[in-house]
């Protein structure tokens, strides 16, 4: 078939599409729109950020679904509440319903 092994040079991200599209959404999501302080505070937000990305965010190529598996939630019938939850430090949301009291 002619197919064969091209091997990626090491710390060359560019030349591995699924790293480079990881890298591309972690800087344009996330670190574009906060000011890093220190190692510590990089970690921290990079932490959120990657639970968010497996528990929170909806991916096109899993047909709008999230990695880590979640049920889901239907709209109850009446009297509900829309609630927010804050995610990586407010920079992304996610909303769900609520029975309201």
């Amino acid at each position: 078939m002619g197919i064969r092994e091209v091997v990626t040079a090491p710390r060359s991200p560019w030349q591995n599409p699924y790293v480079e599209r990881l890298i591309g959404s972690i800087r344009r999501e996330c670190l574009n729109h906060v000011i890093v302080l220190n190692e510590r505070h990089l970690q921290e937000i990079l932490s959120s950020y990657f639970k968010y990305y497996n528990q929170d965010r909806t991916h096109c190529g899993l047909d709008k679904d999230v990695p880590a598996e979640r049920q889901v939630q239907s709209r109850p019938c009446e009297y509900i509440k829309i609630i927010r939850l804050s995610r990586v430090g407010g920079l992304h949301n996610r909303y769900q319903w609520e029975e309201a009291a």
